[in-house]
């Protein structure tokens, strides 16, 4: 690389369009679009008997109205399951509409689309439906107890069973390795179900030309889309184009593809030869929209006298909502990321996947490794607290050593591959977060305490990404990758990349994201993988690109490529700055032209004498213009880790928990912008803190979600967030060419563990549910004091 753009603490370039206003998200496009909306199941079980959709039909601007025995046999049939796996022996996924039986609040059952959303509204208003009300099953407990179904043909409402099992090196299973241990402990612990909540709701506009579909989603992943419409609607995949616009967060709620909405708008909009567009209001985000965390975890460990781990043997019970359209990613992330950065002597871990009367289950920011964890930390502390260590000293004693990697797991990832970490120094972390919190010099007194957790992150999981860059006449370079941005900062950081791997100055370079028609083939925007996948694919792109310009100028400068460098724009003969050629007049030259449309453009025809009389203008093998394409695969995921820790403060009285303060020291590989990543963990700390002390949702016996509203789910203010700390390690991952590793979710993953360790080394009162209330804590001490 040219320049030292790759590592710099650049400032965000797509802040000041975003912060004045000038951003377009969905809903400020369409504007004379039809709008679309959705009667939804007031009940959590219940088998439609009848719709009358008479009492609507003389509301001022209807249009249509639809229920599911409207819809064509192709849009009708059940919604994809987007990840099958061999343990996934009954998944079930929704219907567009819902076909006889709603199976959680919130179901869409009818469609209507008006003249504007009032009319739409006031339709839905009067729509009758006839319900037959059936028992919910609601709560891990009774679904296992199986008494009801949710799907009548999954017995014991069990969707999915997993074990997977790596032996102690002398072969001894973990059961075994228990038993023989000199110390061991037994104890449940639990994750309550919680949400993403982006400031923007999900949303669909579409708009067809008789021939061509164009589809405007906020989504984090439009080419997934394309493809998921395009089947649903029998098109070819040509004719359908799908674009993201801006996109206010997404945190994995809007990786889900295709939503209902994204099938039936743009049918709706084929059907009716009209534009139509809904944007989600935040009453159906809460029940319509996926959830996640809700897991119960037995945990059963072996130890020795340093607090080594000898056997560990986890059964999770995993609550999977009502359909299972994602597959089952969350528990599987789960059980292979509980090991976190440590070597367990032989581990089991279970789990059981079952259904309930609840809004599905789909990978929400951290996606499954908050509740392993949790489960991994608060079993480390667990043993400290056995054998009266320091809890820091346990974890030592159980560190893969940097000289191990690449360390084998011995388990399959989500992605199929083995959980093989890639690199690491987790002794050195740790020091680094015990004197960034000042761990040995913590002054403990009653209501004040300290805790850590420890993580470790597949990242960057494929199959694949691509990029595109152009170089144009005017010298600029433009940018394309198919995945999303949901304020992630790429166009920042992929302009670094690609600025560095050109040597041009990053202002003159262009980033487009989540367009299809400008790139096609993508995968999305999730699990931690952008920098990772998509910018290692710009940086190949990048570097073909580099070559051609390379060829192109040696021949304008009679000189031999490899003498030659490119900086600030230009290329030149190295050592000799005078002899050099713009970027822009490479372009120009990369494109053999007839016509000249400007200066520039004339020093690229046929009479410019800049083109031998003895080659073909484009030679054999080329392509015209100065532009590039590549992908990159990776073979298996990246292993990022983290160490967080923070002291908290318990009020004597009302048992109200603060957390004081908050030290973050994380390992990304090399760092493409430290300012952006430090974004990214201290986003992700807040909303850890939200579900570490604050945020879930919240069903009754009747599977009515009692606190669907943000007056009564609570989110925590910048005033409940503390400054966070932040300290880099980079040990880059031998694994792909820039040797990056994920940033994306490391905030959010162990902050569950961080706090309840805090609270209970400040009340010594076992944690071992989360989130925890002021009203829970008084209620703990109440008993242990008892």
């Amino acid at each position: 690389m040219t320049t030292k753009l790759f590592g710099e603490p650049v400032q965000r370039r797509e802040d000041p369009r975003l912060l004045t206003g000038q951003g377009r998200y969905l809903d400020d496009l369409g504007r004379e679009a039809l709008a679309a909306a959705f009667v939804r199941s007031p009940h959590a079980h219940a088998r439609i008997r009848d719709i009358d959709v008479g009492p609507a039909l003389d509301v001022e601007g209807l249009v249509a109205v639809y229920t599911w025995e409207d819809l064509p046999e192709r849009v009708g049939r059940a919604l994809p399951l987007l990840i099958p796996h061999p343990a996934l022996t009954h998944g079930r996924t929704a219907y567009p509409l819902a076909k006889e039986v709603v199976r959680h609040v919130g179901e869409p059952v009818v469609m209507v689309v008006a003249a504007d959303r009032y009319a739409a509204e006031d339709a839905c208003a009067l729509i009758e439906v006839d319900y037959e009300l059936l028992k919910p099953v609601v709560g891990l407990e009774e679904a296992v107890h199986g008494a009801q179904l949710v799907h009548e043909d999954v017995p014991g409402n069990v969707g999915a069973h997993l074990v997977q099992e790596v032996p102690a090196p002398g072969g001894h299973g973990a059961r075994e390795a228990i038993e023989a241990a000199p110390h061991t402990l037994s104890f449940r612990l639990d994750i309550e179900r919680s949400a993403s909540m982006p400031l923007e709701g999900r949303g669909v506009y579409a708009r067809w030309d008789g021939r061509d579909l164009r589809v405007y989603s906020s989504t984090q992943t439009s080419t997934s889309v394309r493809m998921a419409v395009a089947a649903a609607l029998g098109l070819p995949l040509p004719q359908v184009e799908v674009i993201a616009p801006d996109v206010g967060g997404g945190f994995g709620v809007k990786i889900v593809h295709p939503w209902p909405e994204e099938v039936l708008v743009p049918w709706a909009a084929m059907t009716l030869g009209r534009e139509v567009k809904w944007a989600e209001d935040r009453r159906e985000h809460f029940i319509s929209s996926a959830h996640e965390r809700a897991q119960v975890q037995h945990v059963r460990v072996g130890f020795d006298d340093e607090g080594r781990v000898l056997g560990l043997d986890v059964t999770i019970l995993h609550d999977h909502g009502a359909y299972t359209p994602y597959g089952i990613i969350v528990p599987i992330v789960t059980s292979t990321q509980l090991l976190g950065p440590y070597r367990v002597g032989a581990y089991r871990v279970e789990f059981t996947a079952v259904y309930t009367n609840t809004v599905q289950v789909t990978p929400y920011r951290g996606a499954g490794r908050p509740q392993g964890v949790f489960c991994m930390e608060r079993t480390m502390d667990k043993i400290a607290r056995h054998l009266g260590k320091d809890r820091t000293a346990v974890r030592e004693a159980n560190f893969i050593r940097p000289e191990e990697f690449p360390y084998d797991q011995g388990m399959i990832f989500q992605d199929g591959r083995p959980l093989i970490y890639d690199s690491g120094d987790y002794p050195e972390m740790l020091r680094m977060i015990k004197e960034l919190i000042g761990w040995d010099s913590f002054e403990r007194r009653p209501g004040r305490g300290i805790g850590i957790g420890c993580y470790v992150e597949g990242t960057g999981v494929g199959p694949y990404e691509g990029g595109h860059v152009q170089i144009t006449s005017d010298g600029r370079v433009h940018v394309s990758t198919g995945l999303t941005s949901q304020g992630q900062g790429h166009e920042t950081a992929f302009a670094q990349i690609a600025a560095a791997e050109l040597g041009v100055p990053i202002e003159r370079v262009s980033v487009v994201t989540g367009d299809t028609r400008r790139f096609a083939y993508a995968v999305g925007t999730f699990a931690s993988r952008a920098a990772v996948v998509s910018g290692n694919a710009i940086a190949l792109a990048c570097r073909k690109v580099r070559e051609k310009a390379l060829r192109i100028a040696a021949d304008a400068l009679e000189a031999d490529p490899a003498d030659l460098d490119i900086a600030d724009g230009l290329v030149h003969v190295a050592g000799t700055p005078s002899a050099s050629i713009p970027l822009s007049t490479v372009a120009v030259l990369a494109n053999p032209l007839r016509y000249a449309f400007d200066e520039e453009a004339a020093k690229a025809t046929q009479f410019s004498g800049t083109a031998s009389p003895d080659r073909p203008p484009v030679a054999e093998g080329e392509e015209p213009g100065l532009e590039g394409r590549d992908y990159y695969s990776p073979i298996r995921s990246t292993f990022a880790a983290g160490m967080h820790a923070a002291v908290v403060e318990t009020d004597p009285d009302t048992a109200e928990i603060k957390v004081v303060r908050y030290a973050v020291v994380h390992d990304c590989g090399r760092l493409i912008n430290p300012m952006i990543v430090e974004g990214q963990i201290h986003g992700g700390v807040a909303q850890g803190i939200g579900g570490a002390l604050y945020e879930r949702m919240v069903y009754d016996q009747h599977g009515q979600l009692v606190n669907a509203s943000f007056m009564d789910f609570l989110m925590p203010y910048a005033t409940e967030v503390p400054h966070v700390e932040t300290d880099h390690l980079e040990t880059p991952s031998p694994l792909n060419p820039l040797g990056i590793k994920g940033a994306g979710e490391a905030g959010v993953i162990p902050v569950s563990a961080v706090i309840a360790s805090a609270i209970e080394d400040a009340e010594g009162i076992a944690v071992d549910r989360m989130p925890i209330s002021p009203s829970e804590l008084f209620e703990a001490r109440r008993r242990h004091h008892r």
